[in-house]
């Protein structure tokens, strides 16, 4: 079975490929794992043509690549392939392509998912192991849910063909996409999960003008709902099996979707469903907050405008420390006030809905991200 080991040594604190030379080869090698090439990548993309060339080099086997990195350069791998099975690049696919990965990045959302940590944990090598240690063990693995995103550009651009994206962990637009979007400057300066903080702190106060179109999953047969009274999943009140499609006005302060991930960060539970009721096929699970929802809030003026995005920012923020907190932002309500409540009756501050697909169109220009 051939094994591949990638390793990125610009991601997250950039100590990925000393942790590899002292801890994750010698790991292999103690459990008789034979490495047969071993790339530490060198430029932007280098990882997705190297693991594409190594599957050249082996058709039909089943293929393990040990990955230490981020989520971004796994993002990077997934598009790669994709890309070169749409182009009929590649002769035949792979009998079977896994994973066991290492967390180097800054985030690391999926792995933080399919390993959750306790702050006790992140620090240690044995939590950093665990993919690496269910691999030696022959553990079942976990299918991917790969999402489709197709960018259409404005007819007035040149070339106006839509782009095609793979996402394996998040699809985003508005605060979120922003904050990944600025956060990049940061970098170099914080390369740990403070400048994502700093990036939110920047932007929290912008909204996003668009129109939102949700399709349901076709195993389900209409767009569905989180209920926090009854804690579960209901069917949308506009969707109904002979008029599935959920047609929604922004603004928005927040949109965001997942696949395969209940949380962006250790500790950043955004979509907390995807784990405590997992989806029976696949699908998106969105969070998205929508200002005018906020029963205190005035839209009707320019003035009154400016005024409802400072008067937001506070309750923004609160939704973002729920996210921290085990997800307790989703069951997070407005009173008749527009005070927060979590055991209230009053419209849910968040929308949280699972779906098979979303369409956004943007009335002004707004940021887009995906992994």
């Amino acid at each position: 079975m051939p094994l591949l080991v990638v390793c990125n040594p610009a991601c997250g604190d950039g100590s990925a490929q000393a942790f590899f030379e002292s801890t994750v080869l010698p790991f292999l090698e103690k459990h008789g794992k034979i490495v047969d090439k071993l790339i530490v990548t060198e430029k932007e993309f280098h990882a997705g043509s190297a693991v594409l060339e190594f599957l050249e080099s082996t058709q039909g086997e089943m293929i393990t690549v040990v990955l230490g990195s981020g989520d971004g350069t796994l993002h990077e791998i997934i598009n790669t392939i994709c890309s070169a099975e749409l182009k009929g690049a590649r002769a035949s696919a792979p009998q079977h392509l896994r994973f066991a990965l290492v967390p180097c990045g800054t985030a690391n959302a999926m792995y933080s998912s399919l390993f959750p940590p306790s702050n006790a944990d992140l620090a240690t090598i044995s939590y950093k192991l665990k993919s690496l240690q269910s691999f030696v063990d022959n553990s079942e693995t976990i299918p991917l849910t790969l999402a489709i995103s197709s960018l259409s550009p404005p007819p007035w651009s040149k070339p106006n063909q839509p782009q095609v994206a793979i996402s394996a962990v998040v699809t985003s637009t508005a605060l979120h996409a922003t904050i990944l979007h600025d956060s990049e400057a940061l970098r170099t300066e914080m390369p740990g999960i403070e400048r994502f903080k700093i990036a939110a702190q920047n932007n929290i106060t912008r909204w996003y003008t668009s129109y939102v179109k949700l399709l349901p999953v076709p195993s389900v047969g209409v767009v569905q709902i989180y209920d926090p009274a009854k804690k579960d999943f209901a069917p949308h009140d506009e969707s109904h099996p002979d008029d599935p499609i959920v047609d929604i006005d922004g603004p928005f302060a927040y949109f965001l979707s997942t696949v395969n991930v209940d949380r962006l960060e250790p500790a950043f539970r955004i979509t907390p469903l995807h784990a405590t009721i997992p989806p029976t096929a696949a699908s998106f699970d969105i969070v998205m907050v929508r200002p005018l929802r906020d029963p205190s809030l005035n839209w009707d003026t320019p003035k009154e405008r400016q005024d409802a995005r400072q008067a937001f920012l506070q309750k923004a923020t609160t939704v973002l420390q729920g996210a921290y907190k085990n997800g307790t932002h989703i069951g997070m309500r407005y009173g008749k006030d527009g005070e927060i409540e979590l055991d209230g009756g009053g419209p849910t501050i968040v929308e949280y809905i699972r779906c098979g697909g979303w369409e956004w169109t943007p009335v002004r220009h707004s940021y887009g991200a995906l992994l």
